[in-house]
């Protein structure tokens, strides 16, 4: 049974799941949380008066009157303690507290295993083409692709998945109901035929740059293993190489002269031949 109050916390910016544990354990309950004082509130560690105030200012009869609105749309609101929440993901020490989820998030999707496909949004042919490589056959083998919805690598990854018939997730830095990029839309729509976007963010949110860092802590949590196809030493994938790394996933990267993939393998991630690629898969 979804908690509305539940629901209405967990999207109060900066309450993940730290935070939103330490509350629940200071308080009993999210609408012990939403009743109490700014004082009260100061009194959990991590909880300053900025916090605190957007915690007080939370209208929990919009997201009431949301919810419905949200599932009549096909959104399936998933909150940590729900079966449906992805066992991988939950184990994280700041897993979301709620996913919001669009498609077809059956068994079927949850329990396969997965690999993390990413890169950067300017890609090379030959990186270009070895994502959508690598999404097929790994598709083929029955892995759920994960990606992040972007253009280039992300793109290529997701279209790589669906055109071996096989199944793929996209991971949003913004809500599933604001496709971004707005080009993406159509693959949006066909991902969740095949699969489903997932995000933490309320479902109406816009991208922006702090929500697209912190989806990669999801898409490395969800994986089994992540691929960095290619990137430069300052793009968005170096922050989910970090997180894998973090989360003691298999990190692979193509072995090209970019400034990313340069400085991961010699961080320790396992190059691949881009021109003889052999397929990594978990063990």
């Amino acid at each position: 049974m979804i908690d509305p109050a539940w629901v209405a916390l967990s999207l109060v910016e900066r309450v993940g799941g730290k935070t939103m544990r330490a509350l629940i354990a200071h308080f009993g309950s999210a609408q012990a949380v939403l009743a109490a004082d700014s004082q009260e509130l100061r009194r959990v560690p991590g909880i300053g008066t900025v916090l605190a105030a957007s915690i007080r200012a939370v209208d929990l009869s919009t997201v009431e009157h949301d919810l419905p609105r949200w599932q009549a749309a096909g959104i399936q609101i998933i909150m940590d303690n729900d079966p449906a929440y992805p066992p991988r993901l939950r184990a994280l020490e700041d897993a979301p507290p709620t996913i919001f989820v669009r498609g077809d998030w059956g068994d079927a999707l949850r329990k396969a295993q997965t690999v993390a496909i990413v890169g950067t949004r300017s890609p090379s042919d030959i990186a270009l083409e070895a994502a959508r490589a690598l999404a097929f056959d790994y598709a083929q083998k029955g892995y759920i692709v994960v990606s992040g919805l972007a253009l280039g690598i992300d793109q290529a990854a997701h279209m790589g998945a669906l055109g071996a018939a096989g199944r793929t997730l996209a991971v949003l830095g913004g809500g599933v109901l604001n496709i971004y990029p707005p080009t993406n839309q159509k693959l949006a729509e066909a991902i969740c035929g095949q699969g489903a976007l997932l995000s933490e963010s309320h479902p109406s949110a816009e991208s922006k740059p702090a929500y697209l860092v912190a989806r990669n802590r999801i898409i490395s949590g969800l994986c089994h293993v992540m691929i960095v196809v290619e990137t430069n030493n300052d793009g968005g994938a170096m922050h989910a190489a970090r997180w894998a790394r973090e989360h003691q996933r298999p990190l692979y990267t193509l072995d090209l002269p970019t400034s990313g993939n340069r400085q991961l393998i010699d961080q320790g991630a396992i190059p691949l031949d881009p021109f003889n690629l052999q397929l990594p898969l978990d063990t």
